[in-house]
């Protein structure tokens, strides 16, 4: 058997060595084998990006200006009507029936009551330094039980400081389908012994402090009334009892 020709494969001298397998910086165990390192584990914080200031817009600022306003404005009222109270201390007028007169109180054909009063009214206004106006456009009524006996208003007059008035009111009306109120008042004072009436009265007026007047408010007046009767024989009632309240009406 004839002999193969041996291969010789040419080797290139300048080419540059191959890397070792083992890398350089790998350590060798104590046995002399090589132990492989790992790079150093590196934890990735997220990047928070800041979001640029939004910018308010024309609404927001109208509010907050608006509100501000408001704020200095009640403000300034809340020290104005501070000071007027500590200059002027200012008292509510205070009210009372002194004599109630009955002039007509009668059933007529129709069974319609006719009643007329006169009432004697004292208003006590105990300010040193206010004064009040009354003004036209009052209404001064007497109920008994609701039901609506007569009605007039308050003259027109000014009232100064430290001042009492008495005011004799002229007051009358007609009740329709009159004989069952007329029955219910023989029944209240021969039970009780007197009538209950209320007289209400609303009165506008103005108030002057110093030589400020002020704007035109409403104020009511409310008084609770025991009267021993209601004839027209008796034409001076007798008051058992009487209290009034007043109160302000903006």
């Amino acid at each position: 058997m004839a002999d193969q020709p041996t291969k010789i494969h040419p080797v290139d001298i300048e080419a540059p060595p191959t890397a070792p397998l083992m890398p350089s910086d790998a350590s060798k165990s104590d046995k002399g084998d090589p132990t492989q390192q790992y790079p150093p584990i590196r934890r990735t914080i997220p990047v928070i990006h800041s979001k640029p200031p939004k910018k308010r817009g024309c609404c927001c600022r109208f509010f907050c200006w608006t509100l501000t306003l408001l704020l200095v404005l009640i403000i300034l009222i809340a020290a104005t009507a501070g000071i007027l109270y500590l200059v002027f201390q200012p008292k509510l007028p205070k009210y009372s029936i002194n004599r109630l007169r009955i002039s007509e109180f009668r059933l007529n054909q129709d069974s319609s009551l006719y009643a007329r009063f006169t009432v004697a009214i004292t208003a006590r206004n105990p300010n040193k330094k206010i004064g009040i106006y009354y003004e036209n456009g009052s209404h001064i009524s007497v109920y008994y039980n609701n039901t609506k006996l007569s009605g007039g208003s308050l003259p027109k007059f000014y009232q100064g400081h430290q001042n009492t008035t008495v005011l004799d009111v002229d007051l009358s009306g007609q009740t329709e389908n009159a004989n069952g109120l007329l029955t219910a008042l023989a029944q209240q004072q021969q039970q009780q012994g007197g009538i209950p009436l209320n007289l209400k009265a609303t009165v506008p007026v103005r108030v002057k402090l110093g030589k400020l007047k002020l704007m035109k408010v409403k104020t009511r007046v409310r008084c609770n009334l025991v009267v021993d009767s209601l004839t027209a024989s008796n034409s001076l009632i007798s008051i058992r009892t009487s209290s009034c309240k007043f109160r302000l009406r903006l």
